[in-house]
């Protein structure tokens, strides 16, 4: 954004001041400049609203609603968060709640030596935080 921004802004800096032959020129190029403003704040906008309404959303698997599916979303956000190389060792169990899914299992090695326990929460259709416990 900034960049596009910062460009058309220097061109129009770098024009000579309008003259009435250049005038309505300048007038276009400063309503272009404008439509770019509003168009990166509106995108800002709605990619806020988007974040409001998922914040922790899994890509790739779209709204969670088994517990099969809250199994995969945590396990690949655990894995996510442990770091690269990490991998699910043994059983993930998810446990049913009101408004979705807890997750618990492990994954690990983590910091190449040990598995590290994890629990994550899957509420209304998205993963809505994880905890790794690397001291336990």
């Amino acid at each position: 954004m900034h960049k596009t921004l910062m460009g058309i802004l220097g061109l129009v800096l770098a024009l000579p001041a309008p003259t009435s032959a250049r005038a309505q020129d300048y007038r276009d190029l400063h309503r272009a400049v404008d439509a770019a403003i509003v168009s990166d704040i509106a995108r800002d906008r709605q990619a806020e609203r988007d974040a409001r309404r998922q914040p922790y959303a899994s890509p790739g698997y779209g709204r969670i609603e088994t517990a099969t599916a809250a199994r995969n979303a945590c396990a690949a956000k655990a894995r996510e968060e442990a770091g690269p190389g990490t991998k699910v060792l043994g059983r993930i169990a998810a446990s049913t709640m009101s408004t979705g899914w807890e997750v618990e299992g492990e994954v690990g090695p983590f910091d190449g030596r040990r598995s590290v326990p994890f629990v994550c929460s899957v509420r209304n259709g998205s993963v809505s935080g994880i905890m790794l416990q690397p001291d336990d």
